[in-house]
């Protein structure tokens, strides 16, 4: 079989690193890869299949490629990811132009599907407690100073609402000396800023070593040479410790930036979601974090129109939001799957409920996140230039209070005369602020 082949990343970052992982693997082989969709001989489509958005998306990008295999040089259209490991045998009856589908915890056969295919369909799904590839090379999609690394796969809280335990098997920690190696590897090629994701980071090494180890690895990834900044997501708050929330604060490359995925703050909807933590918890976490850690930023999502959700458990996080003051936050409509618990919840809400709570915390978030960043106004913050945009004077990029393609960003006047070069620290002076990002003028050439 041809040896040209493209893949397609939907979903998550975790998604983006299996993605890497497979073209390292199928590199090491000897395919090459391509960009261009219509000179793939094969075309790998991982998918993610975890609320409706998402499913609808992966089977959209799937029915598109499927028309390179009528009008392009494709001959071997593989879905793999998420969706193949849920939706096997549907995948199967309903587009026919799909050749194999490969799990979750499959990608490592990849290749050997590729070398073996007959024109018969191949189905490798179902070992989604296979351990994460340590040992795999690994190939950016996309090369640039940031730079994802999956520290665990899997889950073993069992949310209510989530099926992610079903697609990703049970939690599974990395060994530490892998994580470190190919940080390390990462920064060689021109890696800066590296973020730390699992479905659950703060219990990362408990399966392996008996204790959470995330303190420890901080610690480690400190210490590396020319690694800038260190950025951690989905980080439990039932498992955060005080451990942790000093390694945070010690280490001077781990930024002051926390995501903490709290979901609700009413007892009773956290409760019903199986969440671990209660809300004299979650507010404790937060007032340490910001006695303990100066200048700390934390993000948090929250879900409304959860089964069972009353107007008063709304009022409830309402006031929550308005009263604390989280510094970045995303507002979520619960999203009815099949296989999970809340799926047989009696008590659904109606999703126009639902988008109207959505609304309501958005706008008042809104108010929030405008009054936090105005006071940034006249203080310096160390940005990363993402975007140059030469034919505006415009460079774009983040400080360390905002997660790419998440947050917000700063919009900066340049200086056509400093030749500033994407991936550069540089300093700005905050001149004025929006909603949600800010804008600046640099006032010396920080670092590279």
């Amino acid at each position: 079989m041809s040896k040209n082949i493209a893949i397609i990343s939907l979903g998550c970052s975790k998604n983006l690193v299996d993605s890497e992982l497979i073209i390292g693997s199928l590199n090491e082989e000897g395919y090459s890869i391509v960009n261009e969709l219509e000179n793939a001989n094969i075309i790998i489509v991982n998918t993610c299949g975890f609320i409706d958005a998402a499913k609808e998306e992966s089977i959209d990008t799937i029915l598109e490629m499927a028309e390179y295999k009528k009008h392009g040089k494709c001959n071997m259209l593989i879905v793999a990811g998420c969706l193949s490991e849920r939706y096997k045998k549907i995948l199967i009856d309903e587009i026919p132009e799909i050749d194999a589908l490969v799990g979750t915890g499959n990608i490592k056969d990849i290749s050997y599907i590729i070398k073996n295919y007959n024109d018969k369909k191949i189905i490798k799904v179902g070992n989604i407690d296979n351990k994460y590839l340590e040992e795999n090379p690994r190939i950016p999609l996309e090369p640039g100073v940031t730079s994802y690394i999956k520290i665990s796969e899997g889950c073993d809280n069992y949310c209510t609402y989530c099926i992610i335990p079903k697609l990703r098997g049970k939690y599974k920690s990395r060994k530490m000396d892998s994580v470190i190696k190919e940080a390390k590897e990462l920064v060689k090629r021109g890696t800066r800023e590296i973020i730390l994701i699992a479905q659950d980071t703060t219990k990362y090494g408990i399966d392996l070593y008996g204790k959470y180890k995330l303190p420890e690895l901080l610690d480690e990834l400190n210490k590396i040479e020319n690694l800038k900044w260190i950025r951690i997501l989905y980080m439990y708050p039932e498992t955060f410790s005080n451990d942790l929330i000093n390694s945070i604060n010690n280490n001077e490359k781990v930024l002051k930036y926390v995501d903490i995925p709290i979901q609700h703050i009413s007892n009773n909807i956290l409760k019903r979601m199986n969440r671990n933590t209660d809300k004299e918890s979650i507010k404790q976490l937060i007032n340490n974090l910001r006695t303990k850690i100066p200048k700390i930023v934390i993000r948090t999502t929250l879900m409304v129109g959860f089964p069972g959700e009353t107007k008063d458990d709304f009022n409830e996080l309402y006031d929550f939001v308005k009263n604390i003051k989280i510094d970045r936050l995303g507002v979520f409509t619960y999203s009815d799957q099949e296989g999970t618990a809340a799926n047989n919840f009696k008590d659904q809400i109606d999703e126009s409920v639902k988008l109207e709570r959505k609304n309501i915390l958005m706008e008042l978030q809104q108010q929030i996140s405008q009054k936090l960043l105005h006071e940034k106004i006249n203080k310096n913050y160390e940005v990363l230039i993402e975007e140059n945009l030469e034919n505006e004077n415009l460079l774009i990029g983040r400080t360390y209070m905002d997660t790419p393609e998440i947050d917000g960003c700063v919009y900066i006047t340049s200086d056509p005369q400093k030749n500033i070069d994407i991936g550069e620290f540089v300093r700005v002076n905050i001149k004025d602020s929006f909603e949600y990002d800010l804008k600046g003028e640099i006032l010396d050439e920080f670092s590279k």
